[in-house]
């Protein structure tokens, strides 16, 4: 990645920021700008059962028809559709059975139908299938064999006939490149006969944590001091977008330690995610430091919780080979602030960066069960718990005190409220959006 892209530090702030839109807008703008300079196109061939939430490279193309024949969508009698000619209701003869994997062999004569499973091949004299529920059987009086019986309008000629190549032609696009693969996409593979997958390689994503009060897992903690939370808040994060994580630990607030750190996580990774040290405080130096490694800009964002957050690139380190310029996220320090900022901002770059298509979760609205105070000119993201209300209808709350410190709020939501920038207060019954973290969390 080389330093042709817009600088971060080229927007213009207004009143207390960028919104949230225009945070976004211009991190897409610059990762999109690195991608064009330096795409990230190395990639891997691995086993379909190795491939869930990996980032595919190459589009699939189905190497079949399917379905590979035309065959029954359900089980019932199959016929000719000429046969719906009568007004009357119509009888036919059952003369035999079809069953999935095993091909009808016999001719067909006019008044004749076959009893046929579903999946099973249609028989080369018939185009209509007529479900089992609706039909009734009539003893026959001249031989042994059973009548079906049913309306001629109860099915109309051709339904209930999957057609050849009908979900997909051969050659067609049956998985598209960029997608973020799902369980259902490998099922879909594994029906066309496709055992591996060229893939993305994985994204190698730096973490750190800065500050002189930050204490390891096992240490005594002194006055003052804390435990470090977000590196292992943002390991369960990038673990979840099946990155790969380097936990390069936690930093001393002085520009030595943190130009070293910073350095040494920019010749092995292609992203550095940073927690504390962006704000104004005397013992941040991180502004200071980016200066000289980089070109990144320090915003502050019309939101709550995350104002503070740095983003740029640092320049690619002397000596390096080949060189490479490394993606720079500095989120704020604050616990709830940290995991706010990964969704709103860092989560779609990393996506962005694999080359995944679907970057932003979905959206949905629930009834706010409770008022919600807000005040225009910032975005909010509250932590909630979604559930269903006694009428059926999803119903969100928040989880109680929402400060950017208080952990507990995101480890008992299972969503974020949003209430966007020029929003008020929320009264009790008004929908709100609501974003899900299952499958982010």
């Amino acid at each position: 990645m080389t330093s042709q892209h817009p600088s971060p530090n080229d927007l213009v702030f207004t009143g207390s920021g960028l919104t949230v839109t225009q945070t976004r807008e211009a991190i897409t703008n610059l990762v999109d700008a690195l991608l064009r300079t330096s795409a990230i196109e190395e990639t891997e061939t691995v086993a379909l059962d190795d491939a869930l939430h990996r980032i595919l490279a190459l589009p699939v193309l189905s190497p079949i028809n399917v379905p590979a024949a035309d065959n029954s969508a359900m089980d019932g009698f199959a016929f000719q559709s000429s046969e719906l000619t009568n007004a009357a209701p119509i009888q036919l003869k059952i003369v035999g059975s079809v069953f999935a994997g095993t091909p009808y062999s016999g001719t067909l004569q006019s008044g004749e139908c076959l009893k046929i499973m579903t999946g099973a091949l249609m028989p080369p004299q018939c185009d209509t299938v007529i479900p089992q529920e609706m039909t009734r059987l009539v003893p026959s009086v001249a031989s042994e064999t059973a009548l079906v019986e049913f309306a001629p309008d109860a099915v109309r000629a051709g339904e209930n006939r999957r057609l050849c190549g009908e979900d997909l032609a051969k050659d067609s696009v049956a998985i598209a490149a960029g997608r973020l693969l799902r369980p259902s996409d490998l099922g879909l593979a594994a029906s066309l006969g496709i055992a591996t997958l060229t893939v993305r390689r994985k994204l190698r994503v730096a973490i750190l944590s800065s500050g002189n009060e930050l204490r390891q897992l096992g240490d005594a903690l002194d006055p003052g001091s804390i435990y470090d939370s977000n590196r292992y808040s943002l390991m369960g994060l990038l673990k979840r977008l099946n990155v790969d994580v380097i936990d390069c630990g936690i930093v001393q607030d002085d520009p030595a330690s943190l130009k070293a750190a910073f350095q040494t996580a920019a010749l092995r990774a292609d992203v550095l995610i940073s927690s504390g040290g962006v704000s104004v405080g005397e013992a941040d130096f991180t502004k200071q430091i980016m200066q000289e490694l980089g070109d990144v800009g320090f915003w502050k964002i019309a939101m709550r919780p995350g104002r503070p957050m740095a983003f740029g690139v640092l320049k690619p380190v002397a000596g390096q080979t080949p060189p490479r310029s490394t993606l720079f996220f500095g989120l704020p320090g604050n616990p709830v602030a940290v995991m706010v900022t990964f969704y709103q901002f860092v989560r779609s770059a990393l996506l962005q960066l694999s080359g995944s298509s679907q970057l932003a979760p979905p959206t949905i609205q629930a009834i706010s069960s409770a008022p919600i105070r807000k005040k225009p000119g910032r975005t909010e993201f509250q932590r909630g718990i979604l559930e269903l209300g006694p009428d059926g209808r999803a119903q969100v709350r928040v989880t109680g005190s929402q400060g950017a410190g208080i952990l507990r709020s995101m480890s008992e939501a299972n969503c974020f409220i949003v209430l966007d920038h020029d929003q008020g207060n929320i009264a009790t019954g008004e929908l709100v959006n609501v974003v899900l973290f299952e499958g982010l969390l």
